[in-house]
């Protein structure tokens, strides 16, 4: 039988700024369910729901501090079930995040562990070493956050803990064997309650090299580590012994019927990352490759090649993303001007040059026709299919992502991608709720909402609607067949199957159009394609 998942295109939510039901400015699973209609009717196979557990929300419900809970400003899991029903009766498949690497500090294992003391089993759940120097004064490493600064902290009896992320997000042991108990049994606790399926935070970092005494790492760029492709032996990262962990999830989720299925966040390289989808393993991982690419037809023949090949490699199918709640949105990146030093302008205040917002939606708009008519499964994440734009004027008091505290408020953080959701043109919060929203939408942010698109045949809106309603022509056919004969220059072409002909224009200046039945398209045309336009065509292939 066909594995759901291999074709299939989910919807991620923000839990937090997709709908607020009870008022309180903060996006709920009630809000959740009674929007359930928005992802039916846009086409998609599913959703995948971001944290939604008790946490101090340190960073962004990251920080867990009970896997087998709702957080309080979230609803309950009378709710929780709720959601599922609903998402289950309109033939959508409900995955959730799981969060390995680390809980939050409120989480009673560590406060068990920081009134237990050094030595006793309640630390060995997390790292705890002692501090180099004079009475330990100094960090067990020169290892630093990837939210900036050190990566460990010291409590008062004197040892330091690790936490790769923020101070309130410490890191667990995976050498523990009460560990791997533990999450055995959330998978097989939120399994029980129906969920499809399990994407894994930072799936590369669970095990790391703790033998002491622990390696320094290089510091690059005024005080990050390196990276893994500068350290292969890397300690923080793809240690060998992470891949047991998913061979032994794999047994666990194979006691359901069907399996859960399962996706990792994998930052690594492709031939480190595609060892994670090995048929014992995980079924995928994200294809950041993907993300990450410019707008450049050569760049995508490079990358949408080597991802198909990659994935048939080990037996599975590429994933294609273009957004998500941790880059900035793909509407701005697009936008920016030629040559834009995109690491500079992430961490710039004020986000200068800003970006021309209609180049940029035109190219997003073109690019969704593209990752949509690829072979494999697809993620879209809220808003994306509204063409909302990154809000990049934030006031800093808004803020709330670590790394603006953790950088010394140089980097802006990921804030601007999570801005809530408008719903209608005007209103309290743009329809998102009746009580604001917990961060500031921008003046005009109603123009992009649901009820503003919904008639419109032109909007971003209706195109996703045509997109996902067309792509079942031909998602199920597994293979990619470039066109010899216009796949040339800034032009991207290829068949999905006998008779769909998939054309993306990166470049600036319009090329003709061959004759087909228009399915889909990004743009007006007119005998031929505009620049940073794309479209599919029915027609019989030579």
């Amino acid at each position: 039988m066909q594995q759901w998942w291999r074709d299939a295109v989910l919807y991620q939510v923000y839990p937090r700024s997709f709908a607020d039901s009870d008022g309180d400015g903060v996006g709920d699973l009630p809000g959740i369910t009674a929007r359930m209609d928005h992802i039916r009717d846009l086409g998609a196979d599913g959703i995948w729901l971001t944290p939604f557990h008790p946490s101090p929300w340190a960073d962004g419900g990251y920080d867990v501090a009970d896997f087998r809970d709702v957080d309080p400003l979230l609803g309950n899991l009378d709710d929780f079930d709720a959601l599922v029903g609903s998402a289950h009766e309109r033939g959508l498949r409900v995955v959730i995040d799981i969060v390995p690497n680390h809980t939050s500090e409120a989480h009673p294992w560590f406060r068990a562990a920081l009134a237990a003391g050094p030595g006793s089993p309640e630390r060995d759940r997390y790292v705890f070493r002692d501090g180099r120097g004079t009475n330990g004064d100094l960090p067990p490493s020169n290892w630093r956050s990837t939210f900036g600064g050190p990566a460990w902290t010291r409590v008062p009896d004197g040892q330091w803990y690790l936490h790769f992320f923020a101070p309130e997000q410490p890191d667990l042991n995976w050498n523990d064997p009460g560990v791997r108990d533990e999450f055995r049994d959330i998978l097989r606790f939120w399994s029980r309650r129906g969920v499809d399926g399990f994407r894994i935070d930072v799936a590369y970092g669970l095990v790391k090299d703790l033998d002491d005494p622990l390696r320094d790492l290089v510091l690059v760029d005024g005080g990050r580590n390196e990276d893994i492709a500068a350290n292969p032996d890397h300690p923080l990262m793809d240690r060998p012994g992470v891949h047991e962990v998913y061979r032994d999830w794999r047994r666990v989720l194979a006691e359901f019927d069907p399996p859960p299925t399962t996706v990792g966040e994998v930052w690594l390289p492709a031939e480190r990352r595609i060892r994670y989808t090995r048929p014992d393993e995980l079924d995928q991982t994200f294809n950041f490759d993907f993300l990450l690419t410019p707008w450049d037809a050569d760049a995508y023949r490079r990358v949408i090649d080597a991802s198909i090949a990659d994935a048939a490699a080990v037996g599975t199918v590429p994933t294609w993303v273009t957004n998500n709640h941790d880059l900035v949105r793909r509407v701005s990146l697009l936008g920016l001007p030629p040559g834009t030093d995109l690491r500079a302008w992430l961490l710039a205040d004020g986000r200068d040059p800003l970006p021309d917002l209609d180049l940029g939606a035109r190219r997003a708009r073109a690019l969704a026709l593209l990752a949509l008519a690829l072979p494999g499964s697809a993620y879209l994440y809220q808003g994306e299919e509204l063409g909302l734009p990154e809000v990049a004027d934030l006031p800093p008091d808004a803020l709330e992502d670590p790394r603006w505290r953790r950088s010394g408020h140089t980097d802006k953080g990921r804030d601007g991608a999570r801005v809530p959701l408008p719903w209608t043109p005007d209103g309290p919060s743009y329809g998102f709720g009746e009580g604001g929203s917990w961060l500031p939408q921008p003046e005009g942010w109603g123009r992009w909402s649901v009820e503003a698109q919904q008639g419109d045949p032109d909007s971003t809106l209706s195109l996703y609607r045509r997109a996902l309603a067309r792509r079942g022509d031909f998602a199920a056919e597994p293979a990619l067949a470039w066109d010899p004969d216009l796949n040339r220059g800034a032009v991207l072409a290829f068949w999905r199957g006998p008779e769909a002909l998939v054309l993306v224009n990166t470049g600036p200046d319009p090329v003709d159009l061959p004759r087909g039945e228009v399915m889909v398209a990004s743009t007006g045309l007119d005998r031929a394609l505009p620049g940073d336009g794309a479209v599919w065509l029915r027609r019989p292939r030579a």
